[in-house]
C-alpha cells in the first residue's frame, strides 16, 4: 500500500484510484457518470461559479444518482445557516471547502469533509495537513490568487507529501492525457477532475469522462 493511500482505520476502496468528477449541472450527464462508474459526483454551490447549481437543479441530480456513487457539495466560505439549510434539502455525502474555513467551522456539520488546499509557495503543507487532521481528505488543487478552484491549471506534483496521516485526493489541470502520469508520480488516494472532461464550464463530455476513467484504470 502505498503512503498516500489511507491506512488500515481509514475508509478503503480496494487498492484503486478513485474518481470524483466535479461541476455538474445537467442532470443526464451526471446520470449517465455515475453509471459508467465515477465514484463521487460534485456540485458546486458557489455563486461566482459557471458550474454553479441552484437547489432545484442539485435536487433533480441527486434523485439520479446511482447507490454506490457520492455526490459531494462544494462550497467556499458559506454561511453556516446557508449550508445546514441546504442539508436539509439534499442527501449529499461528502461537503468539500474550497475557502478559508477553520477545521471547526469544516466539522461542525456532522458530516465527512474534504479540506482544498492551494499549493501556493511558501506552503507548509504539512502544518495545513495537521490542522486538518479531522479531514476525510485533503484535496491538493494548483493556485491563482483570487481564484479558489477549478483554474484548469497543474502544479508541480513532486510537493505531493508521500507521507500523509490523511488521505490526498489530486486536482488542478488533470486530463485523460496526464493522469496515469499524475497516480504513478503521487500514488494519491484520489483524483479530482472538471475542465479536463468539459466541453465548456458546466458542460461535460462523456466521451471525455469515459476516457479519463479508462486512463486512471489503465495505469
Amino acid at each position: 500500500m502505498s503512503a498516500n493511500k489511507p491506512s488500515a482505520d481509514k475508509p478503503q476502496a480496494s487498492n484503486r484510484t478513485l474518481v470524483k468528477v466535479c461541476g455538474f449541472t445537467q442532470v443526464e450527464q451526471a446520470r449517465q457518470a455515475a453509471k459508467m462508474g465515477v465514484d463521487a459526483l460534485g456540485l458546486v454551490f458557489y455563486g461566482p461559479s459557471p458550474r454553479c447549481v441552484d437547489m432545484a437543479r442539485a435536487q433533480e441530480i441527486a434523485a439520479v444518482v446511482a447507490p454506490f456513487c457520492s455526490l459531494v457539495g462544494l462550497f467556499v466560505d458559506e454561511q453556516e445557516t446557508v449550508v445546514k439549510q441546504l442539508l436539509n434539502e439534499l442527501p449529499l455525502d461528502i461537503l468539500q471547502f474550497h475557502g478559508d474555513e477553520s477545521p471547526e467551522y469544516c466539522a461542525s456539520f456532522g458530516r465527512r469533509y474534504m479540506k482544498a488546499i492551494r499549493m501556493r509557495e511558501g506552503l507548509d503543507l504539512q502544518a495545513e495537513i495537521h490542522r486538518y487532521q479531522g479531514a476525510s481528505a485533503i484535496l491538493l488543487d494548483a493556485y491563482r490568487p483570487g481564484v479558489p478552484g477549478g483554474t484548469g491549471e497543474k502544479f508541480d506534483w513532486q510537493r505531493v507529501p508521500q507521507d500523509s496521516a490523511v488521505p490526498i485526493v489530486l486536482a488542478g489541470g488533470l486530463d485523460a492525457n496526464n493522469v496515469a502520469q499524475a497516480i504513478r508520480q503521487t500514488a494519491v488516494y484520489g483524483v479530482d477532475v472538471s475542465g479536463g472532461v468539459e466541453r465548456a464550464k458546466g458542460d461535460k463530455c462523456l466521451s471525455k469522462i469515459a476516457q479519463f476513467l479508462e486512463a486512471v484504470r489503465a495505469r
